[in-house]
């Protein structure tokens, strides 16, 4: 298809709002929710499990990967599902399943189920998944008669499948189980990703399949650009043994010590298995100060995305990595949780760990989802269709990308994909055009009726406002402030250590301790209103280094007795915190 003719269909088109696709979603029919990469469709989606839950209908998140899964809380369709590895089922087989207590209740009671980055499901993944619903529903229609709601782009990486075996045997939409379950195509376009308009149209050149002399003129100048010197960009490869090595070898070219960080798991011994596999932090984080590390969790609290990169610049007294940004802020990287709930959000599994890991490079299947401030890729040895478009659309700009080589496949589509494509685009106009407010509205009362949900508002409200506490709750118990963050709070406006001291209800000596760790925590801050006259600092630090070779912990009884008592504990204490 011509390049032109594609860009005007997409204007007749003009696709579909968010809000629209919700409404669908919420009449309880079966959805493909769809668009390129950045259009809001995890978005979307975490929207319409906030509204099933307060309204307690049974909701199963699923992805096809482990690590789409640990975005959302959920867990891989072939765990949830009981398929594991399987290519096929058996009669006997899906009653050996339904022996499985854990299977049972869950598959039993499940009413809608979401399945993400349904791009890499593959098309007999996706039947047996049916097969097993069927059965454990005792019900033949699509799926045991439940809502399925896909999601994902086919223009993203596709299926593993077994060697030369076709596009048409490996995608999901070519299953008897996808056209059994019919679902209304929701195609969104809205950009909230890229606010660049030429890698805007680059991308849209991919996925249309002809990538025009001034794309492609523009990818080659990509490889020259020069990334501003404060911004060191993540480098991404296509293969895992390019980015071992670089991690490892950037990070043993840094003198100093280096810390690790081992992931606690808790709760089913496989579960725990799959969060190890599928959690971009790695179960063992070695780190050292100056080691380049990338966030791979959103805490918008903290305004960090998955993919937000900085330096480690020192460790707090606990061991906790303080990053500052590319942004300039600087932010406590604390430990967080990953999991796996079942429909009543009950941790099955858990995986604690900080949400970092060396970021000089990644692999593009690893980024799939993540938003990056910059990179270096290097396509050269693209093996997949898919994974030019994926690595190219996890940036927000062109600027911010060095090209460092790309191959033909690196900027090629798959054909059937293209094809299907074309087909959901005029599909999703269809069912805007013909699926009106009024009758959304009213099939999502009665869905939510068959489903035995909460319809009355009231008692929706009331559910609303208690998990909002619960989350509220764990929120402020996670968040609640430190005793030294408090006193930080006080020490930037400059208040005498003698008044902080009074306000807090602790004496001048243990505010002059907390000072030591906050210069840790916040080496940025400017504290030097409290320094000591340099004769004290410089007399503080000899005798700290002669005591620190006699012992590894650091002792202020020492350094006083070193020092004859000439400067008081005070005193010390404060000098430490301009010496550490």
């Amino acid at each position: 298809m011509d390049c032109t003719f594609y860009y005007l269909l997409c204007f007749y088109l003009r696709f579909m709002q968010q809000e629209k696709a919700l409404e669908i979603l919420k009449s309880g029919q079966n959805v493909f929710l769809t668009g390129s990469a950045g259009t809001g469709k995890t978005y979307v989606l975490n929207q319409y499990i906030n509204y099933l839950k307060d309204r307690k209908v049974q909701v199963a998140v699923t992805a096809s990967t482990g690590i789409a899964a640990t975005h959302m809380n959920g867990m891989t369709i072939h765990a949830w599902s009981g398929i594991g590895v399987k290519n096929s089922l058996s009669r006997k087989q899906l009653v050996l399943l339904k022996t499985k207590k854990y299977l049972a209740k869950h598959l039993e009671k499940v009413q809608v189920l979401i399945i993400d980055e349904v791009s890499m499901l593959h098309r007999k993944q996706l039947e047996m998944v049916n097969q097993v619903l069927q059965f454990f529903k005792e019900n033949q229609s699509a799926f045991g008669g439940i809502q399925v709601v896909f999601c994902g782009d086919f223009f993203q990486l596709p299926p593993i499948g077994e060697a030369n075996e076709r596009s048409k045997d490996k995608f999901a939409f070519m299953s008897l189980a996808w056209n059994q379950a019919s679902p209304v195509i929701c195609y969104l376009t809205e950009q909230f990703r890229q606010n660049d308009q030429a890698l805007n149209q680059i991308l849209n050149e991919i996925r249309a399949g002809q990538i025009s002399k001034n794309a492609y003129a523009k990818l080659m100048e990509a490889k020259h650009h020069k990334i501003a010197e404060e911004i060191e960009p993540t480098q991404l490869f296509t293969h895992n043994v390019d980015v071992d090595r670089i991690n490892q070898a950037e990070l043993a070219k840094i003198n100093g010590r280096e810390r690790s960080h081992v992931a606690e798991t808790k709760g089913n011994e496989k579960l725990c298995e799959s969060l190890k596999n599928s959690v971009l932090a790695p179960v063992q984080l070695n780190l050292k100060i100056g080691a380049k590390v990338m966030f791979v969790r959103n805490n918008p609290e903290k305004g960090i995305v998955n993919g937000s990169l900085g330096s480690v610049i020192g460790f707090t007294d606990e061991g906790l990595p303080s990053v500052k940004l590319i942004s300039g802020k600087t932010i406590t990287a604390e430990e967080e949780e990953w999991s796996i709930q079942d429909e009543q959000g009950r941790k099955l599994a858990s995986l604690k760990q900080i949400p970092l890991r060396l970021a000089w490079a990644i692999t593009v299947h690893k980024s799939q989802g993540m938003t990056l401030e910059a990179a270096k890729i290097d396509l050269s040895k693209t093996f997949e269709t898919g994974q030019g478009y994926v690595a190219l659309s996890r940036l927000k700009s062109l600027k911010n990308l060095v090209l460092e080589g790309f191959n033909e496949t690196a900027l090629q589509i798959d054909r059937l994909a293209f094809k299907a494509d074309l087909r959901f685009q005029e599909l999703s106009h269809e069912a805007e055009q013909m699926l009106k407010e009024k009758t959304l509205t009213k099939a999502a009362k009665q869905f939510i009726k068959d489903c035995d949900g909460l319809t009355d508002q009231a008692e929706i409200e009331k559910r609303k406002a208690r998990r909002k506490e619960g989350k509220l709750k764990a929120k402020i118990k996670k968040e609640k402030p430190s005793t030294y963050e408090v006193t930080f709070q006080y020490l930037k406006q400059q208040m005498p250590l003698k008044e902080v001291a009074k306000e807090r209800g602790l004496n001048e000596g243990t505010i002059a301790g907390h000072l030591i760790k906050i210069k840790k925590d916040h080496p940025e801050a400017n504290l030097s209103h409290y320094k000591p006259k340099k004769s004290i600092v410089d007399q503080v630090e000899i005798a700290y280094r002669k005591t620190a070779k006699q012992s590894e912990a650091l002792s202020i009884k020492a350094i006083y007795e070193e020092l004859n008592g000439k400067v008081s504990y005070q005193n010390i204490q404060i000098a430490l915190a301009f010496i550490l």
